[in-house]
């Protein structure tokens, strides 16, 4: 016979299963992975259901200019700062269903325990849910965590467009978004924040080990590098008379993993996206645009590679090749507040849930907020290390151990009663 606390862990991983399933469906390529890309129609239907279950929850709900979801437990100290939890919704083409989502979900069922257990908190509690933390849509990463940071300026928000000439204010407008909502947020109502996060590599599932202490995340850049060229017939232009930006950008990516391996310290350097116009079988391409997603551990490291890339690039300007380089984002590698690490540490042995320190290699919007308030970090395990793919897998038993963690550090940091 289940034990009380067995049942209740039951139903905690029944709820979070639930979740998973629901916001599954909203996704643009049903039975290959989740594509939920940012303001779009599935984007819409993700936060209705976040937005329902906030409101189920007891929480007050909110967006801001950017389309970030707040939901508010009010604190009975008054104008105190809050205490966050979430992480992002939209998603990379054809990913998982628990890249971003779990954290959120994580959020949501904190939530539902306080609004359970009546608990009444002194500082507020916030669940959030941000957008745009991909950059698949719009380009750059992390923009509802920038956006309400005051990292990216309105100016800017308002400038991006994605790869079909939309601006960031008509696809929100398009789904009933307000993008003239406040953006900014004060640090001064910032408390702490939680994020929950799966790993998305092998080291907890290969240890047995269902919790990740995170202690820091990885620096970032992302690079968009322009190749213009001169377009001409595939069959009557001579090849040695051919200024062909596809080919340029070939060699030039050819040459990044190596250039990464030099480097060393665990520095990555990958293209994922890539652009070809005019996109013609039979016509040379005159312009090439492709991302450089380059990560390192230590601050030297990107600094060092990001010059690197871009002599590279400007080595090719030659024979009718005119090259580019802009720098869309640029995050210094960050560590987690020691204060919450310990707290969330102590909070793990007392309810006997194992746990160890790992670092994170992927970019969060942890990292982003972490220049603004205290940020705590766990990560969960990821079947086979996969993720940004369908077969993207975590057990909601472990979602589950994270909602216990984080529900017992907020009832600390707010002071709930």
């Amino acid at each position: 016979m289940n034990t009380v606390k067995e049942c209740i862990q039951q139903d905690l991983q029944a709820r979070i299963q639930g979740h998973i399933e629901t916001l599954s469906k909203y996704t643009a390529t049903p039975g290959n992975g989740t594509t939920r890309l940012t303001y779009s129609k599935e984007d819409l239907q993700a936060r209705t259901y976040i937005k329902d279950k906030m409101q189920e929850y007891g929480l007050v709900v909110t967006e801001d200019g950017f389309g970030n979801i707040f939901g508010k437990l009010e604190g009975s100290l008054k104008e105190a700062p809050s205490v966050l939890i979430g992480s992002h919704f939209d998603s990379v083409p054809n990913g998982g269903d628990y890249d971003g989502p779990a954290g959120v979900i994580a959020g949501l069922e904190v939530a539902a325990l306080f609004s359970k257990n009546k608990l009444t908190p002194k500082y507020p509690l916030e669940i959030i849910a941000l957008v745009e933390e991909e950059g698949t849509r719009f380009g750059g990463g992390l923009m509802g965590s920038r956006g309400i940071t005051g990292l990216l300026s309105e100016q800017e928000f308002s400038n991006l467009k994605d790869k079909d000439g939309i601006s960031t204010l008509e696809a929100m407008t398009a789904i009933g978004l307000d993008p003239t909502l406040p953006k900014k947020r004060d640090p001064k109502t910032l408390k702490a924040f939680l994020e929950l996060h799966i790993e998305q590599g092998p080291l907890l599932e290969e240890k047995g080990i269902p919790i990740g202490m995170v202690e820091a995340i990885v620096g970032l850049t992302q690079l968009e590098v322009t190749i213009k060229g001169q377009a001409g017939h595939a069959g009557t232009t001579p090849m040695d008379r051919r200024a062909d930006a596809l080919v340029t950008a070939a060699k030039i990516i050819a040459e990044l993993p190596e250039l990464a391996v030099n480097e060393g310290a665990g520095t990555v350097i990958t293209t994922g996206r890539l652009n070809v116009f005019p996109n013609g079988a039979n016509v040379i391409p005159d312009k090439v645009v492709f991302s450089v997603d380059l990560r390192s551990g230590k601050e030297e490291h990107v600094q060092n590679s990001i010059e690197k890339v871009k002599v590279l690039i400007e080595s090719y300007n030659q024979a009718g090749i005119q090259t580019s380089v802009e720098q869309l984002l640029y995050m210094k590698p960050k560590a987690m507040n020691s204060n919450i690490l310990s707290l969330l540490k102590k909070k793990s042995s007392q309810l006997d849930i194992p746990y160890c320190s790992i670092n994170s290699g992927a970019g969060h919007d942890a990292m982003v907020l972490s220049d603004f308030t205290d940020v705590g970090m766990l990560f969960i395990p990821s079947k086979n290390g996969l993720s940004h793919c369908p077969e993207e897998w975590s057990d909601s038993r472990h979602i589950a151990n994270a909602v216990e963690i984080f529900y017992e550090t907020a009832k600390k940091l707010t002071e709930a009663e």
